[in-house]
């Protein structure tokens, strides 16, 4: 009988601890939840002061365990998704936001007033289609009729200069901060006025609008059917 009572303790032992972890899981993602909400709340204020408005906004907190994090009030990674966004009324296809060095109050629970989270570095990532950017170019270059569509990591455009119409495969770069559209290819059967014509009206900047959070614009990419806009901020606070 003596034997039985060590193994009986130890049963019940195992059964508080197992018991004791489910509940200590379940109040961190109930904690981790209510902020992430409350985030959320935040971002997309913010996010109104540069005219960016989305169908959704979702944030996930990254690093293993909230309350841990909240209580050296700093995330490692925050992540926002915006579905279905717009910048300055145009419309985009996704939006997503890394946060990085995310120094959080512990009022962001109790959502005490004036709390206010600041965040050391932003990544950003805007996805386009290219009909989208074909708009922007036709406003800043002047090239008429201007279609684009993305095809192997390129795009294929068609326009009409001086009543001729050119196609032609572009490579957006930036440069200083705006989108030049390069020509890698062109049909020989455009009359070499209309090709100079063509690579000197695209070699004109594209200049966009103010991006998510007044992020700078590093890189561009076609990615599948999109554009892939690139862009990072510092210094990004978020009040309550």
């Amino acid at each position: 009988m003596s034997s039985r009572r060590p193994r009986r303790w130890l049963r019940r032992l195992v059964v508080t601890l197992v018991v004791l972890g489910v509940l200590a899981v379940a109040v961190d993602r109930a904690a981790a939840w209510v902020a992430e909400n409350q985030l959320a709340t935040m971002a997309e204020k913010e996010a109104a002061q540069y005219d960016v408005r989305a169908a959704d906004t979702s944030v996930q907190i990254g690093g293993f365990g909230f309350l841990p994090q909240l209580a050296r009030e700093r995330f490692s990674k925050v992540t926002l998704t915006m579905k279905q966004p717009t910048f300055d009324s145009i419309p985009a296809e996704d939006l997503k936001v890394e946060l990085h060095g995310v120094q959080v109050p512990r009022g962001l629970l109790t959502r005490t007033p004036g709390t206010a989270v600041t965040i050391d570095t932003t990544d950003v990532r805007l996805q386009l289609s290219p009909a989208e950017l074909a708009k922007l170019a036709v406003r800043s270059t002047g090239v008429q009729g201007l279609t684009l569509d993305a095809v192997d990591g390129k795009l294929n455009a068609k326009l009409s200069i001086r009543g001729v119409e050119a196609e032609a495969t572009l490579r957006p770069q930036v440069e200083k901060g705006r989108i030049v559209l390069t020509v890698d290819e062109l049909s020989d059967a455009v009359p070499s006025f209309v090709r100079n014509a063509v690579r000197n009206q695209l070699s004109r900047a594209i200049t966009l609008p103010k991006l998510p959070y007044g992020a700078t614009l590093k890189q561009v990419s076609v990615e599948g059917n999109s554009i892939v806009l690139t862009a990072t901020a510092a210094d990004l606070k978020f009040a309550a």
